[in-house]
């Protein structure tokens, strides 16, 4: 069965009409601007090991071996699923509309190229766009979806959770954050990796409330430039340290780890970002063709209690 195609003011407007127009999507930035570690290559799934020692590894030196210490070996494991898009068109759907002419003059009609060219790039971002979802707030029970970050740090009582959530505004956003930066362990504050992951109605209102719309921060705002003091390019911090805008959370909820703790699996990345087109026409004979595009992907992280979650 064909792919639903609904083509509306079917007007042919000559050769030089081209071009098509899409929702906007989400950008799938958690991956784009290296957020996370992506791990490639993965055929079926990936063991990863943690190491975990008592408080005896260190001991005062004698002339003998004392193996006072215990080692615990856990693992996590990082599988990703497969998923698929396929989509099948009628070239015939394509006479009235200003296409035509792309088709060919004989009645063996060639897909419409510049119809194809947008479909390939449209599903590749619509791929993007719910994998960026599918990496912060996934539910492997959905179809396609995989566990998310979130979905696999509600589900473990390692994950350090932080009591004080709420809504966030520009009135509250700098106490919430702090509350996020107070649950982090010790060890981890100072690692040069260390991120608060953040939905974007967070980092909006955090760049609200510098800009002067908080009780903690005067009137004029950072650097006195009001609401003008962030131009939408630089890099955010709250208390030494830095946030990640991550597209695919969820409102009101963040994630604060080492982005060396984050792990996206995958095939080929790649996969992600091509799709074959196949001509049905000498094939069996009909007038569709096509698309068709697989790939692997899924997340997991190491350590659970290396990482604070807000979360209502």
């Amino acid at each position: 069965m064909a792919t639903t195609l609904t083509i509306t003011s079917p007007t042919y407007a000559g050769e030089a009409a081209k071009g098509y127009l899409a929702a906007a999507l989400l950008e799938g930035n958690t991956i784009a601007k290296g957020g996370i570690e992506v791990r490639q290559n993965i055929r079926y799934k990936q063991v990863m090991q943690k190491i975990a020692t008592d408080a005896n590894v260190i001991q005062n030196a004698t002339c003998g071996f004392s193996d006072t210490s215990t080692v615990t070996l856990t693992e996590r494991i990082l599988q990703p699923e497969e998923f698929q898009s396929n989509l099948e068109f009628c070239k015939k759907d394509f006479v009235p509309t200003w296409e035509a002419m792309e088709l060919g003059m004989s009645a063996y009609k060639n897909p419409p190229k510049s119809f194809v060219d947008f479909v390939l790039g449209h599903v590749a971002g619509l791929i993007k766009e719910k994998t960026e979802q599918n990496i912060w707030e996934g539910v492997n029970a959905n179809v396609g979806e995989f566990d998310g970050f979130v979905t696999l740090a509600l589900a473990d009582s390692d994950v350090i959770d932080v009591a004080s959530h709420a809504a966030v505004t520009s009135a509250n956003v700098i106490d919430k954050l702090g509350s996020i930066v107070d649950s982090i362990p010790s060890k981890l504050y100072n690692k040069d990796d260390m991120y608060v992951y953040i939905s974007q109605n967070i980092a909006r209102a955090y760049v609200r409330a510098l800009g002067g719309f908080s009780s903690n921060i005067g009137a004029a705002g950072t650097d006195s430039k009001g609401t003008q003091w962030y131009n939408g390019s630089g890099d955010l911090s709250f208390d030494g340290v830095k946030l990640f805008v991550a597209n695919g959370l969820a409102d009101d909820t963040a994630m604060a780890t080492q982005k060396s703790n984050l792990f996206f699996g995958t095939g080929l990345l790649n996969d992600m970002n091509e799709a074959k087109v196949i001509d049905m026409s000498p094939i069996d004979g009909s007038q569709n063709f096509r698309v068709v595009m697989r790939y692997t992907s899924g997340v997991q992280y190491a350590i659970g209690s290396e990482i604070v979650l807000y979360h209502a």
